[in-house]
Parts: structure tokens; C-alpha cells; sequence
């Protein structure tokens, strides 16, 4: 007499996902015996699983679950989709920055920095084309609570609204009279403020414009002609200020919320908790938290280091993230030649390192979209990728 049992499609994903969370336990429990097999899930510290992964069109399909979606700790488990695949959905850019989701139009919008463009993607049918040039090297970018886009501008050196009735609104351009440096990210508040960090990276010729002469930030600029190739009058302004985080309010009004003496270091990305009660910022490659006081406005206390990016004893630098509804962290990694590490690391709201998306290419910046803003969607150096996750984005874009 023979019994046949009969095994669900759901029972043998989730089959699937423990055995891939069962890969990172024994990693970091035979650490001491030889290298983590969290850099070996393929052959060696690649970054993909052998034979080497084929993202272009007409590949053969990557098998479930994704290797490339790397559990770290078994909590990461309920965030991970077991038969969702990272996708690359476009390439071809020269600095992929600033992704954003439009819930109302349903596309995502991102920064070619240096191409001085802005892209779209629809999520109707998977288009790409530009969506503004030139786009004075933009950055990052939001959507506020009213659907307006919001966009760093490197070469404008100015924090930008792009209106319903499709007018620009300058939010911020200039400090107690000094001009801003060149902003660089940008978060949203539900009392209608724009908090944003204005580092000097966009300050040189390839994703900016340098300093006018006698600026402060960049002397060894002086025999660069910085108005060949921009429009008449560009090239005056001068660095004045250091990299501090600022906010802007409803009214216009801009204070700044953090000096940057808090870090060393100017700042980068950032990102509020669910709640917004706390704000996490990344300078230097890591990231810091600070607790924002009660009036939603200012923040109180000292910065407390959340996490310093090291994974395997390899330094993941991080440069944007965002925080899911559940309080967990999705940070970019950029491992520079530590090939099989850049990508997207994830901490939970403790700051424990969880999980890792891998990718070919250094990641900038990461966002949450899709008609369920459920899908992670990653800028990482010439391409756009993307991957559906069992979490939603805590903030509107």
C-alpha cells in the first residue's frame, strides 16, 4: 500500500526561505573554522552565484529563492519574498542617485548626476525615458504629503519643489545669508518640512560645478574655467558653509538641526523611523541616530552611532537608505573592490545587521515603490534594480 503526500506551492517556498536563513546562521556559526559563507554563496567573493548571473533582457530565469538575497539572522526571514528575484529594470545611465516613488502616478523617478538628467520609470508597463534635462545635476528626491516632487539641485546649490501646476519653488538656497553647498538628500515631514543634507560633493566638474573664485572649499579649483559647457552667469557661487543638516519649513524658513562637528564629517542620506520620532543620518559611510524633540521641529541630545557598515570585516560604506514600517533600516553598500559586498545591507531598529541584497554594482541610494510600496528599488552606479520584499516603506516616497 502506497501513501502519496502532497506538498503546497506555499510550503515549498517556505521550505525554501528557511533553508536560505539556515545558509546565514551556519555562516556565523563555523566563522572560526574559515571564511563566512555569506561571502560564498556563489564561487568565492563573486557577486553573484555560479555560472556569474545574466541581468540582460531575455535571460534565463534566476531559480527561487534568490541567492542574492542573503540572510544574516532568521528575523529577516519575514521580510524576504521567496519567489520575488532582483530585477535590473534599467542601465545605461553614468551615477544612478536619488530614487523616489510617485504613488499617485505610479513611476519612480531617479538622478543620472553627472548626465544632469532626471529618469522615469512606469510601473504600467516597465518604460524608461527621461523625465527632465537638464536637471542642474539633481540629486536626491521625495514626494511630499501633496504628491510634489522635492529634488537637491548640485549645480543649483538649492533645494527645489516641483509644484502641481508644474511651477518651481525654491525652498532653500541660501543659510544666514551664505549659500548652501551643493544638497544632496532629502526627507519629508507630515507638518510639511523638507529636511535635508548639503554636503560638498556636488562641488567639481563631473556631478556639479566648482567654486567661483576665492572659494573656501576648493582653492586648488582656481585654474578651472567652471562656466564652460553651463549657461550664462553660472560658475559665481562660492562654498561658504560646512556640510550641516538642515530643515526647511512650510513658510520657507531654514534652520539647521545638526553641525556638522556632530559627525567630523559632513553629512549624507537620511531617513525618519516610522514614527518620526527619531532621524538617522549618514556621514562618513555610517550611520547616526538622533531623537527629535517634541516639537517635531529641532532634535535633542547627541548623535548615537546606529551602525558602522562592517560585514565580514569588510566595510560596506553607505551612502542613502530608507526605513520600512517596521523600523528596519535598508542601507546601500558600496564595498568598492570587495566584489560580492556592495549592494544593500539591512538592520533592524536595534541596529543589528539582518540581512543582505547583493548586487554587480555599487549601490547610492535605495527606495520603496510599487502599487503596494513593497518593492525595494535601488540606484546602484549605471543601473536601476529592484526586488519585491515582505515589508512597505514607512515614508510617502
Amino acid at each position: 500500500m502506497t501513501t502519496e503526500k502532497t506538498i503546497s506551492r506555499r510550503a515549498a517556498i517556505g521550505g525554501a526561505i528557511a533553508a536560505a536563513g539556515l545558509i546565514g546562521m551556519a555562516g556565523r556559526g563555523r566563522a572560526a573554522e574559515g571564511p563566512s559563507p555569506n561571502a560564498q554563496l556563489g564561487a568565492g567573493r563573486s557577486v553573484i552565484s555560479n555560472p556569474p548571473r545574466d541581468y540582460t533582457p531575455g535571460a534565463a530565469p534566476v531559480a527561487y529563492p534568490d541567492l542574492d538575497v542573503i540572510t544574516i539572522d532568521p528575523e529577516f526571514g519575514r521580510l524576504r519574498v521567496g519567489n520575488a528575484a532582483i530585477q535590473r529594470i534599467y542601465t545605461g545611465c553614468t551615477f544612478t542617485e536619488g530614487p523616489a516613488w510617485n504613488a499617485q502616478g505610479r513611476y519612480l523617478v531617479w538622478s543620472d548626476v553627472p548626465g544632469d538628467k532626471q529618469y522615469r520609470y512606469l510601473d504600467e508597463d516597465g518604460h524608461v525615458s527621461v523625465f527632465r534635462t537638464p536637471s542642474n545635476n539633481s540629486n536626491g528626491n521625495a514626494f511630499d504629503f501633496q504628491g510634489r516632487q522635492v529634488t537637491c539641485e548640485h549645480r543649483g546649490r538649492r533645494l527645489v519643489r516641483y509644484d502641481n501646476d508644474g511651477a518651481v519653488t525654491v525652498l532653500a538656497e541660501f543659510f544666514e545669508g551664505k549659500h548652501l553647498n551643493s544638497p544632496n538628500d532629502v526627507c519629508v515631514h507630515p507638518d510639511g518640512s523638507a529636511w535635508f543634507t548639503d554636503p560638498p560633493f556636488g562641488n567639481n566638474l563631473f556631478q556639479g560645478i566648482t567654486d567661483g573664485p576665492g572659494g573656501a572649499l576648493r582653492p586648488q579649483n582656481e585654474r578651472i574655467n567652471n562656466r564652460v559647457g553651463y549657461p550664462a552667469g553660472s560658475g559665481t557661487f562660492k562654498g561658504e558653509l560646512p556640510g550641516h543638516v538642515y530643515r526647511v519649513d512650510a513658510q520657507g524658513r531654514v534652520s539647521k538641526v545638526i553641525d556638522q562637528e556632530e559627525f567630523g564629517g559632513p553629512s549624507n542620506g537620511l531617513c525618519f523611523s516610522p514614527d518620526y520620532k527619531k532621524l538617522f543620518v549618514i556621514s562618513r559611510g555610517s550611520i547616526w541616530a538622533f531623537d527629535v524633540a517634541g516639537d517635531g521641529k529641532s532634535l535633542r541630545g547627541k548623535a548615537v552611532a546606529f551602525a558602522d557598515m562592517m560585514v565580514d570585516g569588510i566595510r560596506c560604506g553607505t551612502d542613502g537608505m530608507r526605513c520600512d514600517v517596521y523600523g528596519n533600516i535598508w542601507a546601500s553598500s558600496n564595498a568598492g573592490t570587495n566584489v560580492g559586498y556592495s549592494g544593500v545591507t539591512v538592520w533592524n531598529s536595534s541596529g543589528k545587521l539582518i540581512g543582505r541584497i547583493r548586487l554587480p554594482e555599487s549601490c547610492a541610494n535605495v527606495t520603496f515603490g510599487g502599487a503596494r510600496r513593497n518593492r525595494l528599488f535601488m540606484t546602484a552606479s549605471q543601473s536601476v534594480y529592484a526586488v519585491y520584499v515582505e515589508t512597505q516603506g514607512a515614508s510617502p516616497s
